[in-house]
C-alpha cells in the first residue's frame, strides 16, 4: 500500500502540547536575551 503524502499532510495537525512547549521555549529565550541586554547596558554605564 502506498501512502498519499499530500493527503496525509492535509490531515496533519500539530498537537497542542508541542505548541505549548514551543511557546515556553520561545518565552525562555526572550527572557534570556533581555537579561543579556540588561547586563550589557549596565556594563556600559
Amino acid at each position: 500500500m502506498m501512502l498519499d503524502y499530500e493527503e496525509e499532510l492535509k490531515k496533519f495537525k500539530p498537537s497542542l502540547e508541542v505548541e505549548d512547549i514551543e511557546d515556553a521555549v520561545y518565552q525562555e529565550d526572550l527572557s534570556d536575551m533581555t537579561d543579556l541586554l540588561r547586563e550589557v547596558m549596565d556594563q556600559t554605564k
